[in-house]
């Protein structure tokens, strides 16, 4: 098993961190596993009660690494990037992040499926989808317009441009904005706080919350990863991969 994801369940709260800092907590489709393995465990766990996921106070991810990423391509609902996802959009009980630093991509989408977030004053949030030639995935195409409204949405996901820890606030994005220093520690005093409330409760009201909204998310997963996988194979992004493996700015005026 990877350590680049450590799986920590202290009393009724596991806790899953990032744990790759040299390589910015970017993730490769065995961190993917690791990650949808902890929640279909804990999902089924009646000791585990609530969850966190974390970084380091300096970076959350930087999404997925693209090494990896282009070595083993996300393939079907098998694949384990989408196996996280569908864990992540449909896990039972209270999920928590703990974000500081840069969320880039997914490390940002992942929390729109999540309970409560708190962000560090120096968390980042960005959405480059577009810059690489692709589209969105985990559903944010769906979640983010209900949640920052339409023109708020369309100005991160088309221009792709990081966004901070106020503004995610703003949105709604995150529940509180701290030091970074304090953001881990809070939010496990939180997830230790839900932890001590009945659970039968916490899942019905998260059910009874999110209603009627699981199919149109999964449909739109399902959706988001096809026009992924076509876009993938087509010039916009294989100039905007072969740019970034160069270290240079991407030309897409050809494409």
């Amino acid at each position: 098993m990877t350590t680049d994801i450590l799986v920590h369940a202290e009393g009724a709260v596991t806790t899953l961190t990032f744990n790759r800092l040299e390589r910015k907590n970017s993730i490769t489709a065995a961190m993917y596993g690791v990650l949808a393995d902890a929640l279909a465990t804990a999902a089924e766990d009646a000791a585990a009660r609530v969850v966190l996921l974390q970084g380091h106070e300096t970076i959350f991810s930087a999404g997925n690494d693209i090494g990896d990423f282009l070595h083993k391509p996300p393939a079907g609902e098998g694949s384990p990037v989408s196996r996280f996802l569908r864990g992540i959009a449909t896990f039972p009980k209270p999920l928590l992040a703990a974000v500081c630093g840069p969320a880039v991509g997914v490390g940002t989408t992942m929390l729109l499926h999540c309970d409560l977030v708190y962000a560090g004053d120096n968390a980042a949030f960005s959405l480059p989808f577009v810059n690489l030639g692709l589209v969105p995935e985990a559903a944010s195409s769906l979640l983010l317009p209900r949640m920052f409204g339409y023109h708020r949405a369309a100005e991160a996901l088309m221009l792709g441009e990081p966004f901070m820890a106020e503004a995610a606030l703003e949105v709604g994005l995150v529940n509180r904005v701290l030091p970074p220093t304090e953001v881990n520690a809070y939010a496990q005093a939180q997830a230790r706080k839900l932890a001590a409330k009945p659970l039968a409760s916490l899942v019905e009201t998260k059910r009874l919350m999110k209603q009627g909204r699981e199919a149109a998310v999964l449909k739109q997963m399902d959706e988001e990863g096809r026009t992924f996988a076509r876009m993938l194979r087509e010039p916009a992004a294989r100039e905007a991969f072969s740019a970034f493996m160069e270290k240079r700015k991407p030309d897409f005026s050809k494409v």
